[in-house]
């Protein structure tokens, strides 16, 4: 399934109002007027006479560089103009989801420490404590942003939510294993979404950037990450391995990671198309399975994963968010002996709507049927 990263997926979203890229300045300055319009973090130094010439009577500018003359006229107009914030290694106002690219600028010359993700996880761990309300306003902002920008992405698409443990190493049976679930998903129309993270999240996305490929590259890429099996010790040794994968396929499949700085010693995987990465986990959990429209499948991990097989269900229970929407657990042993979440989910759910739309199974190679027969009843 391939994204855009505006109005592509879903067609029936469409807000005229919100002008995220300079190609959508261009076209709404055309029709005549910006009034009314969200211009989110798009740079209009060199649009000052478009600006001089416009009515923007009503419209909000948030983080858009522009020229002092067309700042003024503009709040001569009566908008409200949020002006760039310096000295930020994130863009609190941005309109647009995070690429792997652009997280991991300057991964080859400075090292992962020198790339935006560190760098706005090093800014987190500076301001998370100190009570600061500038700051918190920052993050609010920002994951707000993120939220929207989300939801456009995403609207009426299908997207299946693949949870599961971080500490999945590349080169292992159950490493392939996920990544071929994450291709099976993908080729049957559905959109994977992960916490975007490493392991089990990785091999997930790396099988939704597969998907359009022959079977044999995804066999290939897995020996090629097999040679940097995790992040630890080496974050930069780690990505720069899917990298060399993304830069021998390019242009694979999307899907899409949702993690967070919350859990920045966790980086996130370069093989999801696009990353709502957050500062606050609360929001990013409870958005992940929220968005996770066609069901979520829990391979085996341990307490965060738990905790997520209970959010999930809780909504589910009392069909808070509509219908029940599926889950599947994988591997009977591990969720009826090790973590027995499967009696208890299944104790929780008799009776109930959401007792059709549980499943457990024995390996990812049955999930896509069980998936298919759930969304199908």
């Amino acid at each position: 399934m391939a994204l855009g990263q505006r109005h592509k997926l879903g067609s029936s979203y469409d807000d005229d109002r919100e002008i995220e890229t300079i190609e959508e300045f261009d076209q709404v300055v055309g029709r005549g007027t910006l009034a009314g319009q969200r211009v989110q973090s798009v740079d209009l130094t060199q649009r000052t006479f478009a600006l001089l010439s416009s009515d923007t009577t009503g419209a909000v500018f948030l983080g858009c560089a522009m020229e002092p003359d067309a700042c003024a006229k503009v709040r001569g107009d009566g908008a409200l103009v949020f002006a760039p914030i310096p000295d930020l290694p994130f863009d609190p106002y941005r309109g647009l989801l995070y690429s792997p690219d652009e997280l991991f600028a300057g991964l080859a010359e400075a090292g992962y420490e020198g790339t935006p993700d560190a760098l706005a996880y090093e800014w987190f761990q500076q301001t998370k404590d100190d009570r600061d309300i500038y700051a918190s306003m920052l993050r609010a902002i920002h994951d707000d942003a993120i939220s929207d920008a989300l939801d456009e992405l995403i609207a009426d698409v299908p997207v299946v939510g693949v949870m599961g443990g971080h500490a999945m190493r590349r080169g292992t049976d159950a490493y392939a294993g996920a990544a071929r679930l994450g291709r099976a998903l993908s080729r049957s129309g559905l959109l994977v979404a992960t916490g975007g993270g490493p392991g089990a999240m990785e091999a997930a996305n790396l099988g939704g950037y597969a998907a359009p490929f022959e079977d044999e590259m995804l066999d290939e890429s897995l020996e090629l990450l097999a040679k940097a099996p995790s992040f630890a010790p080496s974050v930069s040794d780690w990505a720069s391995a899917a990298f060399e994968v993304r830069s021998r396929w390019p242009r694979g499949g999307d899907s899409i990671g949702i993690p967070t700085w919350f859990y920045g010693h966790e980086p996130p995987n370069p093989f999801a198309g696009h990353i709502a990465k957050f500062f606050a986990n609360a929001t990013r959990e409870d958005g992940l399975l929220a968005r996770s429209t066609a069901g979520v499948v829990f391979l085996p991990g341990a307490a965060g994963t738990l905790q997520e097989i209970f959010d999930k269900a809780t909504p589910n229970y009392y069909e808070s968010r509509g219908e029940p929407t599926p889950m599947v657990l994988v591997d009977r042993a591990h969720w009826t002996e090790r973590l027995p979440a499967w009696p208890l989910l299944r104790s929780l759910a008799a009776g109930r709507s959401m007792e059709s739309r549980i499943a457990l199974v024995d390996s990812v190679d049955e999930v896509p049927e069980a998936l298919a027969a759930m969304r199908a009843g």
